[in-house]
Protein backbone atom coordinates (compact mmCIF):
# COMPACT_ATOMS: atom_id res chain seq x y z
CA UNK A 1 0.00 0.00 0.00
CA UNK A 2 1.19 3.69 -0.11
CA UNK A 3 0.33 6.99 1.12
CA UNK A 4 -2.51 7.18 -1.55
CA UNK A 5 -4.56 4.51 -0.43
CA UNK A 6 -4.40 5.73 2.85
CA UNK A 7 -7.74 6.48 4.57
CA UNK A 8 -8.14 9.77 5.86
CA UNK A 9 -7.21 10.35 9.75
CA UNK A 10 -5.64 6.64 9.56
CA UNK A 11 -2.39 6.31 10.50
CA UNK A 12 0.94 4.13 8.90
CA UNK A 13 4.73 3.52 8.99
CA UNK A 14 6.99 3.81 5.86
CA UNK A 15 8.68 0.96 4.40
CA UNK A 16 10.47 2.67 1.82
CA UNK A 17 10.60 5.89 -0.78
CA UNK A 18 10.33 4.80 -4.30
CA UNK A 19 12.72 6.05 -6.73
CA UNK A 20 11.04 7.29 -10.34
CA UNK A 21 14.52 7.45 -11.51
CA UNK A 22 18.09 6.77 -10.39
CA UNK A 23 18.95 9.76 -8.16
CA UNK A 24 15.47 10.74 -8.01
CA UNK A 25 15.79 14.43 -6.07
CA UNK A 26 11.91 14.17 -5.49
CA UNK A 27 12.67 10.69 -3.33
CA UNK A 28 15.58 11.88 -1.94
CA UNK A 29 13.95 14.94 -0.55
CA UNK A 30 11.06 13.39 0.97
CA UNK A 31 13.58 10.57 2.78
CA UNK A 32 15.50 14.50 4.22
CA UNK A 33 12.30 15.77 5.27
CA UNK A 34 11.68 12.65 7.05
CA UNK A 35 9.98 9.43 4.97
CA UNK A 36 12.32 7.28 6.05
CA UNK A 37 11.73 3.01 6.98
CA UNK A 38 10.33 2.68 10.33
CA UNK A 39 8.79 6.54 10.76
CA UNK A 40 5.05 6.83 11.60
CA UNK A 41 2.64 9.39 9.81
CA UNK A 42 -0.76 10.10 9.27
CA UNK A 43 -2.92 11.44 6.72
CA UNK A 44 -4.41 14.79 8.19
CA UNK A 45 -7.01 15.62 4.94
CA UNK A 46 -6.80 15.51 1.41
CA UNK A 47 -7.79 18.41 -1.12
CA UNK A 48 -11.81 18.08 -2.22
CA UNK A 49 -11.97 15.70 -4.85
CA UNK A 50 -8.96 13.92 -4.26
CA UNK A 51 -7.18 16.41 -5.78
CA UNK A 52 -3.95 18.27 -4.71
CA UNK A 53 -2.69 18.50 -1.91
CA UNK A 54 -2.37 15.97 1.10
CA UNK A 55 -1.61 16.95 4.35
CA UNK A 56 0.60 14.72 5.92
CA UNK A 57 1.86 14.71 9.65
CA UNK A 58 5.44 12.93 10.07
CA UNK A 59 6.31 13.53 13.94
CA UNK A 60 5.25 16.96 14.88
CA UNK A 61 5.55 18.31 11.51
CA UNK A 62 2.90 18.61 8.57
CA UNK A 63 4.09 18.40 5.07
CA UNK A 64 1.89 19.10 2.13
CA UNK A 65 2.08 16.60 -0.85
CA UNK A 66 1.23 16.57 -4.59
CA UNK A 67 -0.29 12.93 -5.57
CA UNK A 68 2.60 11.99 -7.35
CA UNK A 69 4.76 12.92 -4.06
CA UNK A 70 2.67 10.59 -2.21
CA UNK A 71 2.40 7.44 -4.52
CA UNK A 72 6.07 7.46 -4.25
CA UNK A 73 5.64 6.65 -0.06
CA UNK A 74 5.45 2.72 0.55
CA UNK A 75 3.73 1.97 3.53
CA UNK A 76 4.06 -1.76 5.61
CA UNK A 77 0.91 -0.59 7.62
CA UNK A 78 -2.14 0.82 8.55
CA UNK A 79 -3.99 1.31 11.60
Amino acid sequence: MNLLDLPVGHQGTVRSVRDAQPNDAIARRLRELGFVPGESLRLVTRAPFGGDPLLVQVGYTRFALRRSEAARVELEGAA
